[in-house]
């Protein structure tokens, strides 16, 4: 343990990418003991040629007493440089170890910020940030009071879930019993654990207008870098992101007004350093509405699109800014990149088609299918049920997504309707 010199709290995807993009690291996961066993932790950790360790831990602890455990529970590295949360349920408990080893960090009070939306709206409500009205609420007979004040249309959400799960969008007239036990009845055993705090959710007043998030670097308090997503959302009652696009292309003062924006996150919660993931609708196009924000690397492979467009490693400034240091990374785009998600009928997989023509095709960096003939498909309600997805490159942001697009739609997944 003490040859660390990054302490990874939390597993997933992005564990990888560090392995792959800081040079000469040496990385020690942090991870529930039960989410090792369920998800076969080990076995990936001992894979990756950085990693010098696993450690069961209660990392998605957020009470103090918890995070004082955790704290007592796991020796500081001598040579650590830097404690780097790499999933949602991670943030505070990444937060308490830099701030009792005394490195950067997000902040406890301003980690838990980020966890909790509603505690999140009420941190920046005298911030000028544009919000939505909001309320908590316990049940569909207090959904029905709120969405009644607001023309029969709102948003019922988990307040401190992940990856747009159990989140749903009603209009006038939609049921609302189904889209509460939707927010309720979420289920994620492979990710999740009981240390999580216990489920809140919220009414929100629903906003119209594109969709984008600003990634943005923080270093003690000062935003050192951002970005700005153009983003693609599933019509219907299930907002899922199904396209990524950077950079966006946005009039002058929308851009600033999104930057004023991000630094009232920074300064409504405390936040000091990591980075934040904040996703906004432009209300008429060019008024920036918060929707919620992320004290994270965000997922969708947006680092990996800022990588590409940038000529820059996202996760390599990301740890730079992690161990106290101002990242070297262009302030302008050479290239656009997008990424656009796969998605099919509900059914049985019958065909796959169309991957190899199109990674031939100019623009196509990458085709991933993440289903198989004879895979079940289910309707899209969450980002865990998209099918794969593909990622172009071109002369800017607008120009890749279109070519995402097209991309994509080459890709041929037939399904067909299961017996009931």
């Amino acid at each position: 343990m003490t040859e660390a010199t990054h302490v990874v709290v939390g597993f997933g995807n992005l564990v990888a990418e560090l392995d792959r993009h800081l040079t000469g690291a040496r990385l020690l996961v942090l991870e529930e003991p039960e989410i090792i066993e369920a998800r076969g932790v080990a076995e990936r950790v001992a894979a990756l040629p950085s990693a010098v360790g696993l450690v069961p831990a209660p990392t998605q602890s957020e009470e103090d007493e918890d995070l004082t455990a955790l704290v007592k529970g796991v020796p500081r590295p001598d040579g650590v440089r830097a404690v780097i949360p790499v999933n949602e349920y991670a943030v505070v408990a990444a937060a308490a170890l830099a701030e009792a080893w005394g490195l950067p960090g997000a902040d406890v009070t301003a980690a838990r910020a980020f966890r909790d939306k509603a505690r999140l709206r009420a941190a920046v409500a005298d911030t000028g940030i544009g919000q939505p009205d909001w309320r908590l609420v316990t049940g569909p007979a207090e959904v029905e009071e709120f969405r009644a004040r607001h023309g029969g249309a709102c948003v019922i959400k988990p307040a401190n879930r992940q990856a747009s799960l159990g989140v749903s969008l009603l209009s006038p007239g939609d049921p609302v019993e189904a889209a509460w036990r939707s927010a309720v009845d979420v289920d994620e055993t492979l990710t999740r654990t009981g240390r999580v705090p216990t489920g809140r959710y919220l009414a929100e007043q629903r906003l119209y207008g594109p969709e984008v998030s600003v990634e943005a670097l923080v270093h003690d308090g000062r935003i050192v870098f951002e970005n700005i997503t153009a983003k693609t959302v599933q019509s219907g009652a299930n907002p899922v992101e199904l396209g990524q696009g950077v950079p966006a292309a946005l009039p002058g003062p929308v851009t600033e007004a999104l930057a004023a924006g991000v630094r009232g996150l920074v300064r409504g919660t405390g936040f000091r350093s990591g980075v934040l993931h904040a996703e906004w609708i432009l209300v008429d196009g060019r008024d920036p509405h918060l929707v919620e924000c992320a004290a994270r690397l965000p997922g969708d492979n947006i680092p990996h699109l800022i990588g590409l467009a940038y000529g820059a490693s996202l996760f390599s400034a990301y740890a730079a800014v992690l161990e106290g240091h101002v990242p070297d990374l262009p302030g302008r785009p050479v290239r656009g990149a997008a990424i656009r998600f796969l998605t099919a009928p509900p059914g049985i997989v019958r065909e796959v088609a169309g991957r190899d023509e199109t990674m031939r095709l100019p623009g196509a960096h990458e085709v991933e299918i993440d289903v198989a003939p004879g895979d079940r498909i289910d309707a899209v309600t969450s980002s865990w049920q998209r099918s794969g997805q593909v990622t172009a490159t071109a002369g800017d942001g607008p120009a890749a997504v279109a070519r995402a697009e097209e991309l994509a739609a080459r890709i041929r997944i037939t399904t067909e309707r299961s017996p009931s």
